[in-house]
């Protein structure tokens, strides 16, 4: 099974700000969309909460110690582990990692791939963070470079960075 994140990051690794994106970027939102698209999608707690439902056309599949039971159209599990050793049950081909931070630290290790939105600016205020690529584990794939327009407040750059 393969492991992929799916992520948007600042130049400084902020990917959020008191739970929600810093940015709005219409382009990122559909490759987002086209990466996870009919995979299982593992999130945290918070990262369900700012997406405020289940996200359609995806096993979702949400992480927490706190929670007793699982949000609407979600699988529930308490560790990252535990949802490894179910998706491994039902034999899917690839499942997305979505966030927060801390389900991207916790589980960078276990990474095949990672699709990575660079957004080209510094966020200061940022509360949320992508681990640092380690370009002695990490090979840049492929690139696709896009300006700031009228719908894109900053440029930003889809990347594919593989094992």
């Amino acid at each position: 099974m393969q492991i992929s994140f799916v992520v948007a990051a600042s130049e400084n690794n902020v990917i959020g700000i008191d739970n929600e994106l810093p940015w709005h970027l219409p382009m990122d939102l559909k490759f987002f969309k086209k990466m996870t698209s009919g995979k299982p999608v593992i999130m945290g707690r918070k990262t369900f909460e700012s997406l405020g439902k289940a996200l359609p056309n995806r096993l979702n599949i949400v992480l927490s110690r706190h929670l007793k039971k699982p949000p609407e159209d979600t699988q529930l599990f308490p560790k990252f582990k535990d949802a490894l050793t179910f998706l491994n049950t039902e034999n899917y081909p690839e499942i997305c990692i979505i966030g927060g931070g801390q389900v991207f630290a916790e589980s960078m290790d276990l990474a095949d791939i990672i699709y990575i939105t660079r957004v080209h600016t510094v966020i200061e205020n940022g509360t949320a963070f992508f681990p640092e690529i380690d370009k002695g584990k990490w090979r840049l794939e492929w690139e696709e470079h896009h300006e700031k327009d009228e719908k894109h407040q900053f440029s930003f750059t889809f990347q594919k960075w593989v094992k």
